[in-house]
């Protein structure tokens, strides 16, 4: 004799069967063959300058170099000048970038210099003296089972180049 299947069984053998193919599929993607997506930062763009606040555009563009599209679901980030922490923050932007591809994205960071006024007017009395800046974040990627890349960019900006004569 048979038990006639009930809903709550039925939803628990789906639950299973889903679970079980998202292992699968995470497999292939996180297993061996997977290789980290190049993020760079490729633009720092001034939207609005303000004696309390400032806000910037972060532009990026990320490279999949694997077989299969890669999921992205957000970027968590943190801006340095020197020692000084000038803007963190976490954008929770969803987009897939392709097999083989690229996509660009942009992130807003806002950022109060005014309680660094003087450690910023006496960086800039030398303004041939570079100033070193570093950028640490975090990109979470995949779905059910997500993976973070980490991101960290440093160099140098000279002053005197940006400012009019």
């Amino acid at each position: 004799m048979s038990v006639p299947a009930s809903p709550t069984r039925n939803f628990a053998l789906l639950l299973i069967l889903l679970a079980s193919a998202s292992l699968n599929g995470c497999a292939t993607w996180f297993g061996g063959g997977f290789k980290d997506p190049d993020v760079q930062l490729v633009q720092v763009e001034l939207i609005r300058a303000r004696l309390l606040e400032q806000e910037f555009k972060l532009h990026f563009r990320i490279d999949n170099p694997n077989d299969f599209s890669l999921p992205v679901r957000g970027l968590a980030y943190k801006v340095h000048l020197n020692d000084i922490q000038l803007a963190h923050g976490e954008s929770p932007m969803w987009f897939t970038v392709p097999a083989h591809g690229h996509e660009s994205f942009a992130v807003s960071a806002h950022s109060n210099l005014w309680r660094h006024m003087k450690y910023i007017v006496k960086l800039l009395e030398k303004p041939e003296q570079p100033i070193r800046y570093r950028l640490d974040g975090e990109v979470k990627t995949g779905l059910l089972f997500g993976r973070s890349i980490d991101l960290q960019r440093s160099g140098e900006v000279i002053p005197g180049d940006f400012i009019p004569e």
